[in-house]
């Protein structure tokens, strides 16, 4: 196929279709009209991309195709089904896909920071490269605690659902390199190591824990759960399985930004739990019981459901009048 020529030839019908689909009002000729130049359109694409993949000219009847559906097929309101299915459906769909990967995250995270801290605490020269013996006990015993209680609760809530949301959302939208969830998991578990083997030498190692777990079992789920879905597109990327790599990317990636929009509201839920558990007078125990029934409100949610969706055959994705065209591929 002689690319120029074909453009040349069929570039007034290409024209006309923009303008139809941006006029504001049609006659009913004129939307007759739209459509036969919407599906002659569509099948210029799919020659173009069998005979001459031209990236150019695909982009172009992509884009003119995009703005003809909106006319064609109605724009989408959002409705109270569509936030149902969201919940029910769509979004525990895409957590359980990645549960998997959410539990090899934890896993390699638990063994980093424990030995990370472990390691720390047993060897005076790592103590001392963190800092000189006084700042370490300052840190120990006033200001581990305090950063739990220095700032009202609601600011510090909204200020940890903020930096979390967004560490999370770069886990996923730079999971394709691969590099940066580990590095962004790596930095985290050595952080937390490192300040457990300096309670458990100058300060409380009760302490640590009592202040860390109860939000910190949702809140290191929610990055480990980034990490993982991170990690997924990219290994999608390596192994992208029966699909063509640019089709398997769009699909895990648009099931993936699901994810992200899900974890915003794990992380305001364990952000309203540092900003005003953590740091109250109620009892240890009752602290931690409560950061529990978090976790196990997770979990529960997405296995249940997820498992549920999934087996009706969703995978977190868009459905098919939202999520676009889609090249047939032989099996």
């Amino acid at each position: 196929m002689d690319v120029d020529a074909f453009a040349a030839v069929h570039e007034p019908e290409w024209r006309r279709l923009e303008q139809l689909s941006r006029q504001r009002r049609l006659s009913g000729p004129e939307v007759d009209e739209l459509v036969r130049l919407y599906q002659t359109t569509a099948g210029h694409l799919s020659a173009v991309r069998t005979s001459a993949p031209d990236p150019h000219l695909v982009g172009r009847l992509s884009t003119v195709l995009g703005q003809a559906r909106g006319r064609v097929a109605g724009a989408h309101e959002l409705r109270l089904a569509d936030v149902s299915r969201f919940f029910v459906l769509t979004l525990p769909a895409a957590f359980y896909r990645v549960r998997w990967w959410t539990v090899g995250v934890m896993v390699a995270w638990v063994a980093l920071a424990v030995g990370v801290g472990v390691h720390a605490a047993s060897t005076p020269a790592v103590l001392a490269g963190l800092g000189s013996p006084s700042q370490l006990e300052s840190y120990a015993q006033e200001a581990f605690e305090a950063y739990y209680s220095d700032y009202p609760a609601p600011d510090f809530a909204a200020q940890v659902w903020t930096n979390n949301a967004w560490i999370a959302a770069q886990c996923i939208g730079l999971g394709i390199t691969g590099v940066f969830p580990v590095y962004v998991l790596f930095a985290n578990a050595v952080g937390v190591g490192q300040a457990g083997a300096i309670m458990s030498v100058y300060g409380d190692l009760g302490v640590f824990f009592g202040l860390i777990l109860p939000h910190g079992l949702m809140e290191l789920t929610a990055i480990f759960i980034a990490g993982g879905t991170g990690l997924k597109l990219f290994w999608t990327a390596v192994a992208p399985g029966g699909r063509t790599r640019a089709s398997a990317l769009a699909q895990e990636g648009r099931s993936l930004v699901t994810v992200a929009v899900g974890l915003v509201l794990v992380l305001a839920v364990s952000g309203l739990v540092e900003g005003f558990v953590t740091p109250s007078v109620l009892p240890g125990w009752l602290k931690l019981v409560i950061g529990a029934l978090v976790l196990a409100g997770y979990w529960t949610y997405t296995i249940v459901l997820g498992r549920r969706a999934v087996a009706a055959g969703e995978t977190g994705d868009l459905e098919e009048d939202l999520a676009g065209h889609t090249l047939a591929q032989a099996g």
